[in-house]
């Protein structure tokens, strides 16, 4: 099964109320259960923080939310946040067509990514996003450009806040050769990688420019495992992007995954070139 999500103006996110109202629902539903956000948690297999951030209107609520908080808060009160749910908006900084996979990020137990158009955003230090920013077409304001960086890295905050999630990266390398921003921007990378793969739960791998059997001619890809160990597949496109559930297709997605892990360097190799790289330049 694909979904898929087209925006007209993904350069021009805003804060959409009917977030907020979503969140001041769930907190009366909640409130009228007499349910802490420490106890009702638990109860729909979120983190109480995680809750907290739905109901100030900061986090797109995942699509099962009502049904897992039907048991805790009763039918009716499943009714209510489903219909609630088909109001809502984009979420502040963040592209329309977007929005979903960025909640499915903040639940994910597994997330893998290979890139091969920018270095993925979970990975982006803020001067790699605003280089990004002030290249976008058509262009976008000061505002806009401050308000997408600022949202890049509270979305990175999943990497800390989630240690027990595997994060998984697969990136070209001609990605860093591009230099994209200028030699200061590529050495912030650069550094941003090196740091971010010594954490525990962070693997980072380069894909070396020369592979004769290189298996993402499909282009990037991104997989998630969600509670109960079930598999989503994401990619973007011009403006869109689609979610992938059929099992067969994320099946597939997974075998090509794994195998590009095979091919990419190790990580001791990739800190290798990093660092060889950071040289050159």
């Amino acid at each position: 099964m694909t979904s898929d999500h087209q925006g007209n103006k993904p350069s021009e996110p805003e804060l959409s109320d009917s977030l907020k109202t979503y969140g001041a629902v769930l907190k009366a539903l909640r409130d009228e259960a007499n349910l802490t956000q420490e106890q009702f948690g638990p109860l729909v297999r979120f983190s109480p923080p995680y809750i907290a951030k739905i109901e100030q209107g900061k986090r797109f609520p995942p699509r099962d939310l009502p049904d897992r908080a039907e048991q805790p808060l009763g039918p009716l009160a499943a009714k209510i946040l489903k219909a609630a749910a088909r109001s809502l908006k984009r979420k502040a900084g963040l592209a329309s067509w977007f929005h979903e996979w960025a909640g499915i990020e903040e639940v994910a137990i597994t997330l893998c990514a290979y890139e091969c158009r920018a270095i993925p955003g979970l990975l982006q230090p803020e001067q790699y996003v605003r280089a990004l920013s002030e290249r976008r077409l058509p262009p976008l304001t000061e505002a806009q450009i401050d308000e997408q960086v600022a949202a890049r890295l509270e979305r990175q905050r999943v990497l800390t806040e989630r240690p027990n999630t595997a994060f998984s990266f697969i990136i070209e390398q001609y990605l860093l050769e591009r230099r994209l921003g200028g030699r200061e921007v590529t050495l912030a990378v650069i550094d941003h990688l090196l740091d971010l793969g010594q954490r525990r739960n962070v693997e980072i791998q380069l894909m070396p420019l020369q592979l004769e059997d290189h298996v993402g001619a499909d282009g990037q890809m991104y997989l998630a495992e969600t509670q109960p160990n079930e598999w989503i597949g994401y990619f973007e496109g011009h403006e869109s992007s689609a979610l992938l559930t059929d099992p067969k297709v994320v099946s597939s997605m997974l075998q090509r995954y794994g195998k590009m892990r095979s091919q990419a360097l190790d990580h001791r190799a990739t800190v290798s070139l990093l660092k060889q790289m950071r040289g050159a330049l």
